[in-house]
């Protein structure tokens, strides 16, 4: 059977900076409150008339670069999103005529901060059947148009910003290992926007009542996130023969430092072998893994024979994890 691996990678994430310093000035929090429990010092906000499609055109345009291809070779775009440009079309199709990549199917998955591992997971089985050659995966959000600035319990969390990456066949030992995706969708309640979709439609009162903005129920979703996140790394790891300690990077999802700290901790890995970015960029949700492993591989992080472990959890509720050989 075909092997898929990743052969390039991209990032962008907008200029405009807002630091925790400048929410105490909006709302009851501080910079030191905000660190304390999250590890976020700053995060990226969208420019405005700035959407999802323009910050995952940027990551793209990297991306395809680095590859050493052109739009015109991918025959799949993937976007993973929960904050679209709108409704429909996807943000896929708007992307794919933008790159110019008129040889490729084009469509958005929304599995929320899972949502890159998910299409990993989908890109993978694609190329592993041969039904695809090349696929562009994005991970892109705009979190900051469904945030409540006046929630202080939310308003710190999140950040914009695209990352993304070129699948394709193996043609040697570096490969996408094993991809695992899970749900439970009894607690879709935990991390959720309440109207907008065909339950509750936009009208006057959904707005007064301030229901398009992100709700998250904070506390249960950490005690699920660590205990989850541990679970599903040891059994891919345990699946494909591996312990810890064979790991050269952990790339987890940033949401949390805390919970980051914790996994890793379960796990017996150094600190040393996780890649952290949340306090520059908070969370990115789908946006957050691949923008990490962009910078991982810039940096030097990730280098030919690593093995890389990728894992995400977020609303749904979702989760996912990808073994790689770099």
């Amino acid at each position: 059977m075909n092997k898929a691996k990743i052969i390039s990678t991209g990032s962008y994430v907008p200029e405009n900076i807002v630091t925790n310093r400048q929410l105490e000035k909006k709302v009851d929090t501080s910079d030191e409150w905000i660190f304390e429990r999250t590890g976020i010092r700053e995060r990226r906000i969208a420019l405005k008339g700035q959407a999802a499609s323009d910050l995952a055109y940027e990551a793209s345009k990297s991306a395809v670069k680095k590859a050493g291809i052109k739009a015109k070779d991918l025959d799949m775009i993937i976007v993973a999103t929960v904050t679209g440009d709108m409704q429909f079309p996807s943000t896929a199709c708007i992307l794919q005529d933008r790159l110019g990549a008129s040889n490729a199917a084009a469509f958005d998955i929304g599995a929320a901060c899972s949502g890159f591992i998910y299409g990993l997971s989908i890109a993978e089985n694609f190329i592993k059947s041969g039904a695809r050659e090349k696929i562009l995966l994005v991970g892109v959000e705009a979190l900051s148009r469904y945030t409540d600035w006046e929630d202080r319990t939310t308003c710190v969390l999140f950040g914009d910003g695209a990352g993304a990456a070129i699948i394709g066949l193996s043609t040697d030992d570096s490969c996408i290992i094993a991809t695992d995706i899970q749900s439970d969708g009894s607690m879709w309640d935990y991390i959720h926007v309440p109207a907008g979709g065909s339950r509750k439609p936009c009208s006057k009162e959904t707005v007064d009542k301030r229901l398009h903005f992100i709700r998250m129920k904070g506390n249960e979703t950490f005690k699920v996130a660590v205990k989850t996140l541990e679970s599903i790394a040891l059994e891919t790891l345990e699946k494909n023969k591996l312990k810890p300690s064979q790991l050269s990077l952990l790339i987890p999802h940033q949401a949390n430092l805390r919970i980051i700290q914790a996994t890793a901790k379960r796990l017996g890995l150094p600190m040393e072998k996780v890649m952290i970015n949340i306090e520059k960029y908070g969370n990115t949700s789908a946006a957050s893994i691949p923008i990490a492993l962009d910078e991982a591989v810039n940096t030097g992080r990730v280098r030919s024979g690593d093995y890389i472990l990728l894992e995400a959890f977020g609303a749904g509720l979702t989760w996912g994890s990808a073994l790689i050989k770099w």
